[in-house]
């Protein structure tokens, strides 16, 4: 039976008692040192102060030369043209690299054999020697003609009057680019889980749509850092194609420089638009990268603007709690 007394509410316990030593009492946690590291830094910064300054006060750059030709007419114009065949390069690089990776993937010995006979060849030949080959085609084959595969042939055209100066250049460069390309797919599809294959086959995937849908979106994480120095890379090397009279930006600030002999300041007005759109270039790369480590990581890495933002929001809130410290009075102040 129940009676009142148990229905009664049980005593209060006393709140236990807390021992040990007094908050303000505990010892200071001081980060550690690293005066080396801040050394190291010091002199960087003076070794790169040094460089700077030489570079700016040293009136052989002739700077006043360099602001006033680096918008030029000419100039732009060589940019424009550089800037073209970088895009025509390394998109029709790609799109043949990625046609023979595949054939050196597949399973036809033919095809897979001259993938690898056409990589070793222009990969193995200077990008230079490739460029005057075409350039003097002429010589080798002075008639391209098409028709019937060793019978007659129905149109015949003069190889001087098809390949000019800038074409030679897009086909040399896309030649010599497609190689390379070629190896950065094949790496990039080998590096996707054999796995991912064998489930959409599973699921009735055909092999082109699980090249396209599976392989290719998951290659691209591999892919996107190698194509993105592949792309500067071209742009940088389209330099070369001057020695074709090509009128890109180097070649344009040759010609101005040739007439005014101020050769330093004209080089210095390539170097910073290469720089410059460099640069812009390296950017994107890092968007790009970005947007295929969606699937990667649970969460994307942040830009360079939430960084900051995120440095900044430490550095106020470590200033915060420094000056709450300061404020707070220490005990036994008011005895």
């Amino acid at each position: 039976m129940v009676t009142p007394s148990d229905l009664s509410p049980a005593p209060a316990t006393a709140p236990p008692q807390r021992t040990g030593t007094p908050e303000h009492e505990l010892p200071r946690i001081v980060p550690r040192r690293h005066p080396g590291r801040w050394a190291t830094a010091a002199a960087a910064l003076l070794v790169f102060a040094m460089v700077l300054h030489s570079v700016v006060r040293n009136e052989a750059f002739q700077w006043a030369v360099v602001g006033r030709y680096f918008t030029t007419a000419a100039v732009l114009d060589g940019l424009l043209l550089t800037l073209w065949l970088t895009g025509a390069v390394m998109v029709l690089g790609f799109l043949l690299g990625t046609v023979l990776a595949v054939l050196r993937l597949s399973g036809n010995p033919v095809l897979r054999t001259l993938s690898w006979g056409y990589v070793w060849i222009f990969r193995s030949t200077p990008l230079l020697v490739q460029l005057l080959f075409w350039f003097n085609i002429g010589a080798l084959y002075p008639t391209l003609g098409f028709g019937i595969p060793f019978g007659p042939e129905f149109v015949t055209v003069k190889t001087v009057n098809l390949l000019g100066p800038t074409l030679t250049a897009v086909i040399g460069l896309t030649l010599h680019e497609s190689a390379y390309a070629a190896e950065v797919v094949r790496g990039g599809i080998l590096s996707v889980d054999p796995g991912q294959t064998e489930a959409a086959q599973a699921l009735g995937l055909s092999r082109g749509r699980t090249l396209r849908r599976v392989v290719v979106p998951q290659a691209m994480r591999s892919i996107v850092p190698t194509a993105g120095n592949m792309l500067i890379g071209t742009l940088k090397g389209t330099s070369i194609v001057s020695v074709l009279a090509v009128h890109d930006l180097l070649y344009s600030t040759q010609l101005i420089y040739n007439q005014t002999y101020q050769v330093i300041p004209l080089l210095m007005v390539a170097t910073l638009w290469y720089i410059a759109v460099t640069s812009v270039l390296s950017a994107g790369q890092y968007y790009v990268e970005r947007y295929y480590a969606r699937g990667d990581s649970r969460a994307l890495p942040p830009t360079p603007l939430q960084r900051s933002r995120r440095r900044l929001a430490d550095v106020r809130s470590r200033w915060s709690a420094a000056t709450a410290a300061d404020a707070r009075p220490t005990a036994g102040a008011d005895r």
